[in-house]
């Protein structure tokens, strides 16, 4: 078994603090991973504190790992010793399924096995995460990271990055599309960036002023504050897509009285409250509502390659994990542009 140190949730009420526990040996299929980086995901903290029920104790959250290869099994023949990588948001599926064998592992039959506070496919060890020094994961789950982008800044495109390139992708999102985005946080931010580069024009939509001048920067030509009744119904039957990213209570007729024939509203938000929506605003223009959970192995290889090559990354804040529920609580405020970044380096 392999020494690791981290932080962990351990319990549903009171702060993360220091924890160290076993990972499993390396297997035939194992690559062993010293974690250089790891993103703070807004569901971190839904799991931590049970927000959404079932969380198990103690618990290691993140699964936005950037690392180094350390060790790899006898059958490994994708990554080798001292390789850049990553890992997102699982760690496993059953490999066998008609959606594994389609390359959807996240929609696995058999429910795919996620990097933290799930059960591993043994049935009793529980998966913990990437606020730890080190990780021990089957080959097929762990993705090749470019050494030419800044590695703490590609950590949130294991989940925030593959969020919204995979849903984009799904709808198809090209050149002379209007694309409004909903919600201009850690997810937002980064489907601002994807649509903007795959040639659309892009709308941030918010009830803030002060998002503004932060969605031009990203490459929105637009900004659409939601808040103006008149601005909202010039805009009425307007987009062909948007990605709705908000996490707190709305209606989703809001934004689908903005979509054109065909329209589609990408769900990637996860509000505590169940949306309202009217059907009207449904059968009117024929508009769709599409939920997307990340992506499978292959797309979010394809991301990371695509990222790469159009150097994009997430805008992130380093910090160091004695400073993990600080950053909890900034991210409750929306204080955060737009990514916390655990170097674990500060748990040696």
């Amino acid at each position: 078994m392999i020494q690791t140190k981290a932080f962990a949730a351990y319990n549903a009420t009171t702060p993360l603090a220091p924890y160290n526990f076993e990972r499993r040996d390396v297997g035939v299929d194992d690559v062993q991973i010293e974690i250089l980086y790891c993103g703070v995901c807004h569901s971190d903290l839904h799991q931590a504190r049970n927000e959404w029920g079932g969380s198990m104790y103690p618990m290691v959250p993140g699964h936005e790992i950037v690392g180094k290869v350390v060790a790899i099994g006898s059958n490994v023949t994708t990554h080798t010793i001292n390789d850049y990588v990553g890992v997102g948001v699982m760690v496993d599926s059953c490999k066998s399924c008609k959606h594994c064998e389609q390359s959807l592992e996240q929609y696995c039959v058999e429910g795919m096995t996620g990097t933290y506070n799930a059960i591993e496919r043994d049935g009793k060890t529980i998966a913990q995460g990437g606020y730890s020094t080190q990780i021990v994961v089957h080959q097929r789950y762990v993705l090749k990271v470019a050494s030419t982008l800044p590695l703490a800044a590609v950590a949130p495109l294991l989940c925030a990055g593959i969020t919204t390139y995979s849903p984009l992708m799904y709808a198809g999102v090209k050149a002379g599309m209007k694309v409004g985005i909903v919600g201009l946080g850690g997810l937002g931010h980064m489907a601002v960036k994807f649509a903007v580069s795959f040639g659309a024009e892009v709308t941030v939509l918010s009830t803030s002023p002060s998002k503004e001048e932060d969605a031009k920067r990203l490459g929105a030509s637009k900004f659409l504050l939601t808040t103006d009744a008149a601005a909202m119904k010039a805009h009425n039957s307007y987009f062909d897509v948007i990605l709705d990213a908000i996490s707190a209570k709305h209606n989703y007729t809001t934004y689908l009285d903005l979509l054109g024939l065909d329209g589609k509203l990408l769900v990637v938000g996860l509000p505590t409250d169940v949306p309202t929506v009217s059907p009207f605003s449904i059968i009117k223009n024929r508009r769709s509502i599409i939920g997307s959970m990340i992506g499978g192995m292959k797309e979010t290889q394809e991301m990371l390659d695509y990222c790469a090559e159009k150097n994009i990354v997430s805008d992130v804040e380093v910090i160091p994990i004695q400073q993990i529920n600080e950053a909890y609580e900034r991210m409750l405020k929306g204080d955060v542009k737009y990514r916390f970044v655990i170097d674990l380096a500060s748990l040696k």
